[in-house]
């Protein structure tokens, strides 16, 4: 008797906005008010405090600029996953998805960096309290979406992904875009709100 090997099956539902698709917006709808907590902290200590609860000096772009380009460029390089695989090619659909993952690691390394030039820390003002937590849990979030783009990198090469059948790849895109677009808030708050007041 001959033993057929058997394709592996497509994961997820046909329709794109299956439970895990909700399960992902109500995370998302979560860890979003977690952040705006975090900033409503921040700008209610900096419109209630005198400007000297901030550090002496201004942050820099330094790190922070090109860190902020490499999150979006990494956005881009899922968004661009998430239509290969739409389209069928599979090949594609891995290329972007293991770019965006190598781009958040590359993002989370600077981001160490730049942790490590501070000259202040988690306690040693509500500054740097509040700094260090906003920062730490986005990283956290992003360590969280490059595990989530690495897993279904792996589960597209193994065949389990096609173009009629791809949730799994779409939410964790809708995951990485939403952590982009909080960093994007962080930066605002951070790096560029001190030079506007």
């Amino acid at each position: 008797m001959t033993e057929v090997l058997a394709k592996p099956l497509p994961v997820g539902p046909y329709d794109r906005r299956g439970n895990s698709w909700w399960g992902v917006m109500c995370l998302i709808a979560t860890e979003g008010s977690l952040f705006a907590y975090l900033l409503f902290s921040y700008y209610y200590f900096d419109f209630q405090l005198p400007s000297s609860w901030r550090p002496d000096e201004h942050p820099k772009f330094l790190l922070s600029a090109p860190d902020s380009v490499i999150l979006l460029i990494s956005s881009v390089f899922v968004w661009l996953g998430e239509r290969a695989i739409k389209r069928g090619n599979r090949a594609g659909a891995s290329l972007g998805l293991f770019s965006g993952a190598a781009l958040g690691i590359i993002f989370i390394l600077v981001q160490f960096k730049e942790w490590a030039d501070k000259h202040f820390t988690p306690g040693s003002s509500p500054y740097g309290s509040i700094y260090f937590t906003t920062t730490g849990f986005h990283m956290a979030h992003v360590t969280a979406g490059v595990i989530a783009l690495l897993f279904v990198g792996v589960w597209n090469q193994l065949g389990y992904f096609d173009r009629e059948r791809h949730a799994a790849i779409a939410n964790a895109a809708i995951y990485w875009h939403f952590v982009d677009a909080v960093w994007v808030t962080i930066f605002f708050t951070f790096y560029i709100t001190p030079y506007l007041w």
